[in-house]
């Protein structure tokens, strides 16, 4: 790196420094709060990242390689993007604000080049080892050759190493040999409520080693190298070297008298040591004991262009929070703000005038040299780096329906009969389960398309004649990605792959699987990939208490609100193999829409924005309906549900059922129809589309759209205002008990509410009275109407 080029990083790394802070000033103290309450934005947490950014972004990366930045170092990022003509000043100047820059990195709500949102701690570290994981997967394939390969960075700050998902996503990249991936760590040893403990880096860095990383710990910048290599500067670095953490922060907050003070006092008399510290003066000495590794923009580009290999690499940054203000250094900086004054008096430090706080080039001597030297920046030559690829054709999905067979059977038969073919769809799904293929029926479909590894591997049960019916053969080929048992891995990684053709302009068509109750321990990664609109399908099974013998720890009960309340996934839960069929046929193309939000006046689903898909199946096979062909089911298992035994003009009683209770509700049906008149079934197969298209189509009839009528409001309209609806699911009663606010009418919920128990299915859908004979139960004791005598056998 020449010395014009140091120049200009440093001007850089000056310049982000003040847009950072700036942009956040102005959000807190200048711009009306309607509120009334603090905005926020960290500007010490950004601090701390300026220098490492600056060498990272107009020295190390190329636009193949992608970036997580940590979500207080956000303003940084934005300021980059601000310089570089991505960003605005109207959002800068709205930071934090409604449609303005928001507050950590979204790679849907920012307009600029986000690689991967980031907000909760941790999962933005761990995404970069999944999608280096996907990079490599694609890379492997015929249809990827070619792919260049980038470098994953995460910008880590230190306290994000507490997070348990961090560790779970080190050994699964172990397992799977993983490469080119940077993990550059802030580590400034202070946190939201403190200062980190002593010594903990030494274990950490124990923890890279053992899974295979190579640690780069950069503690001296290039001021205190130099001042090492003179007399006494051996012993400047000891005392540097065994300065506790808390001390050298409030040292840092005190400034260059104080350094000075407590140097003379620890190294004073001692002729040469002495003479280097009184060589500078009193700022000269603060700059020298602040210039620590990572506040040195110098020593971080130097140190990212060593690196010559693809091996993880950890760099452990040491930094001060806070750096280069007012506030470096002090515990209560991470939530801290500078006020008028500090701010005041760091504008004319920083030389910036008034009326110039957001000019781009403010300070800059030689703006067009420096502009020259932005234009050359490799990562921001290809312009946004947002990509994307054909759709892939949907071929016929089709399943015999003349056996009892369960959903989670009817899934994976529907694997395996893609598997067998030769679709361009097939060749791209990539399956992945955390330990549990067999039990998720994944086995079929693992077996024909193997497993994936960058290298060979061979089924050593194979090689020894030993009968199995898992044929487990790892291969560059391999079409499925075995995890161990952690659940945040499996989201982080379908949340990797679900972007990978936005990320490496190759669409893939990730397929998890999870036991249901499960869905929960990794919830938070759950969330976080559809929050990056990640397009994946997620298929929970077993789920509830239907998996009897397995007792309450296994039992799911409230993952179908889950599915209703997370933005980004439309979830079901089919009864039957044929509404399996149709609803997977449906997912595949909507997992692969991207088009505007208008909504469908049909349902006023918005189903052509795409999202991902969740399917809640079980492992009960019950009997099937027979074929099925007319519109009315077929488009009614998508909408979300479509009656099964339609109901009379003079209907009394309405049972709406979801999922694995269809022979429960079936056969109360039948019973009831001799005490009541017209009793109709309604398959619902998601309550969570049927919820949103309700709650849609209000809101365009408050707008003025009077005929807005959304599909669950058609298929109940016609029922008479007296009619009882009796709604039953094994899972929370409230994933259905609001149906009776659609027109009005009076509703009894069944489901399960508390934890259960091992037992036969019989015996815990009579305990928890969502079997017939407490459906027929209900009807007679809630609902006016002749007495229902019928007794249920068994």
């Amino acid at each position: 790196m020449t010395q014009i080029d140091q120049t200009h990083l440093k001007t850089i790394e000056q310049r982000l420094l003040w847009l950072s802070h700036w942009m956040i000033h102005n959000a807190n103290h200048i711009r009306p709060k309607a509120d009334g309450i603090k905005v926020g934005g960290h500007q010490a947490s950004s601090a701390s990242m300026v220098s490492i950014m600056t060498a990272l972004y107009y020295s190390a990366l190329r636009p193949e390689d992608r970036v997580a930045v940590k979500p207080h170092a956000s303003p940084i990022f934005h300021a980059i993007q601000y310089l570089m003509g991505n960003q605005t000043r109207e959002k800068m100047e709205n930071f934090r604000g409604f449609q303005g820059v928001q507050s950590y990195p979204s790679r849907t709500k920012d307009i600029d080049d986000v690689d991967f949102s980031t907000g909760s701690v941790g999962l933005g570290v761990a995404i970069t080892s999944f999608a280096s994981l996907v990079q490599d997967y694609i890379a492997a394939k015929d249809w990827g050759n070619g792919l260049p390969l980038g470098r994953m960075v995460a910008l880590v700050g230190d306290a994000e190493l507490d997070e348990g998902n961090v560790y779970e996503a080190l050994q699964e990249g172990w397992k799977n040999d993983l490469r080119n991936t940077w993990w550059i760590i802030d580590y400034n040893r202070q946190s939201l409520d403190g200062v980190v403990r002593e010594g903990l880096f030494k274990r950490i860095e124990q923890i890279f080693d053992a899974f295979g990383w190579d640690v780069v710990k950069v503690k001296y910048g290039a001021l205190q190298r130099a001042a090492f290599t003179e007399p006494g500067g051996d012993k400047l670095r000891d005392w540097i070297d065994n300065c506790p953490n808390q001390l050298y922060s409030a040292l840092t907050f005190m400034g260059g008298a104080v350094w000075r003070e407590r140097l003379m006092e620890a190294l004073g008399d001692q002729g040469d040591v002495t003479a280097l510290i009184d060589a500078r003066s009193d700022e000269e000495l603060a700059d020298l004991m602040e210039n620590l590794g990572g506040n040195c923009v110098e020593t971080m580009a130097e140190t990212f262009d060593a690196i010559d290999h693809d091996r993880p690499t950890c760099f452990l940054a040491y930094t001060v929070k806070g750096w280069g203000t007012p506030i470096a250094g002090h515990k209560d900086n991470h939530g801290g703000l500078m006020n008028k004054t500090q701010m005041g008096q760091w504008q004319k430090h920083m030389g910036v005038a008034e009326g110039d706080e957001w000019e781009k080039f403010a300070t800059v001597q030689d703006p067009a040299a420096l502009q020259a030297f932005l234009d050359k920046a490799p990562f921001f030559a290809k312009g946004r780096r947002r990509y994307t690829d054909d759709k892939l054709p949907v071929p016929a999905i089709d399943l015999a329906t003349d056996r009892e067979i369960s959903t989670q059977m009817a899934f994976g038969k529907v694997l395996d009969d893609l598997s067998k073919g030769d679709s361009d769809l097939a060749a791209r799904i990539v399956t992945m389960s955390p330990d549990v293929t067999g039990t998720t029926n994944l086995g079929p479909w693992v077996n024909r398309r193997k497993l994936f590894a960058r290298t060979e591997q061979a089924d050593t049960f194979i090689n020894e004649k030993i009968p199995s019916t898992a044929k487990w053969e790892f291969t560059p080929k391999g079409q499925h990605i075995e995890l161990g048992i952690a659940e945040m891995n499996l989201f982080l990684l379908l949340g990797a792959a679900g972007l990978s053709h936005a990320l490496f302009g190759k669409r893939v068509i990730p397929i998890g699987t999870v036991y249901d109750p499960f869905v929960a321990r990794g919830l938070d990664a759950l969330n976080y990939a559809c929050y990056q609109d990640a397009r994946f399908m997620i298929v929970g099974t077993p789920s509830g208490v239907t998996l009897a013998p397995e007792g309450g720890a296994h039992q799911s009960i409230g993952s179908p609100l889950i599915g209703m309340s997370q933005d980004g996934l439309a979830s079901f839960e089919p009864a039957f193999a044929d509404e399996l069929a149709v609803i997977m046929k449906w997912a595949f193309d909507y997992l692969q829409k991207d088009g505007e939000g208008d909504p469908d006046e049909r349902t006023w689903l918005r189903d052509e924005t795409g999202g991902s898909v969740y399917l809640r199946l079980t492992t009960n096979p019950i009997e099937q309906p027979g074929k099925r062909v007319d519109e009315d089911f077929r488009q009614g298992a998508i909408d979300g549900a479509y009656w099964l035994r339609k109901p009379g003009p003079n209907c009394e009683v309405v049972i709406a059922y979801q999922g694995a209770v269809a022979p429960e509700a079936i056969k109360a049906a039948g019973i009831i129809a001799e005490g009541r008149r017209d009793v109709g079934v309604l398959a619902v197969t998601s309550a969570d589309r049927l919820n949103a298209g309700w709650t849609a189509a209000q809101r365009a009839r408050a707008r003025g759209n009077a005929a807005a009528q959304s599909h669950v409001e058609t298929l109940l309209s016609a029922l008479p205002r007296d009619c009882k609806l009796i709604t039953v699911i094994d899972g929370h009663p409230a994933t259905l008990s609001w149906l009776g606010s659609v027109i009005g009418h009076q509703t009894v919920p069944l489901g399960v509410e508390h934890f259960g128990q091992t037992g036969t299915i019989a015996d815990l859908y009579r305990h928890f009275g969502i079997d017939a004979a407490s459906i027929v139960e209900k009807v007679q004791g809630l609902t006016p109407g002749r007495s229902v005598v019928h007794r249920i056998a068994g």
